[in-house]
């Protein structure tokens, strides 16, 4: 397909999903440092080992970056080991805390101040943190205008003839960024603050209602935030690796015909 007509697709699966399921309340956390601690943990698990793991550093009352750098290494593995390769995620936490701390005096204010383009190549530059992570904390956290490709967005591309699954992560992050973009404002998508109820009985991938997930924020933002929701709402329902739902999917009369 060319271009212009890979683009069009996007915006019409955007509305496809949307009037579908409705707003996804992405990400869900209560504070900005609880959504970064977040994608930290998420790498290589499961949202609902994420959820134990965030628990239990709240309970701890460490859920903050005072608590982060002041834990013990060890303290803090034992806390996030449901979350999966502990021992690394813990190090990689620390290592944040302690750039927030030598770049912006550890104040999360004057980190999302910085502009879009400088900050990612600093996160980028942080032990641990690819493309995916550095644009959900830009996009989640800091309300910062990138859109987020993870392995459900490839996989669709994929199998809608869009892009092939190998496609470079910035190919793909331009492509979204390019549709929805330029379009954000005539896009269907209710203000984050307000809570409609969904259309339909199948909620894609939402989570209940939090503090950052209704925030306010600028439409675009909204839309980029909206629309990786709704994509890990598909890839988790129908879109999986070896057994496609493709004939329950509301994607599905966008297929290519065979």
């Amino acid at each position: 397909m060319s271009r212009s007509r890979n683009e069009s697709s996007i915006r019409q699966y955007y509305n496809a999903l949307y009037k579908t399921w409705g707003p996804q309340h992405w990400w869900p956390a209560e504070t900005r440092f609880e959504v970064i601690v977040g994608t930290y943990l998420t790498q290589n698990t499961s949202w609902t080992n994420v959820e134990r793991a965030l628990a239990s550093l709240g309970e701890a009352r460490l859920l903050n970056p005072e608590g982060i750098r002041s834990v013990r290494l060890s303290r803090l593995e034992r806390l996030i080991r449901s979350s999966g390769y502990f021992r690394q995620k813990a190090r990689r936490l620390k290592n944040f805390v302690a750039f927030l701390d030598a770049r912006y005096r550890g104040s999360l204010d004057a980190l999302f101040s910085e502009s879009t383009e400088k900050l990612r190549a600093e996160l980028l530059n942080l032990n641990g943190v690819g493309p995916e992570t550095a644009d959900s904390i830009l996009l989640y956290a800091g309300n910062h205008p990138v859109f987020v490709v993870d392995a459900y967005t490839r996989r669709i591309l994929d199998r809608h003839q869009i892009l092939p699954l190998n496609a470079e992560y910035e190919e793909i992050r331009r492509m979204f960024q390019r549709a929805l973009g330029p379009v954000a404002g005539e896009l269907e998508a209710s203000p984050p603050h307000t809570t409609p109820r969904p259309k339909s009985g199948l909620r894609g991938a939402a989570h209940p209602p939090s503090a950052m997930s209704t925030a306010r924020r600028t439409a675009l933002v909204q839309v980029y935030n909206e629309m990786h929701g709704l994509i890990v709402g598909v890839g988790k329902t129908y879109c999986g690796k070896s057994q496609p739902k493709c004939d329950e999917c509301p994607l599905q009369r966008f297929l290519p015909r065979v």
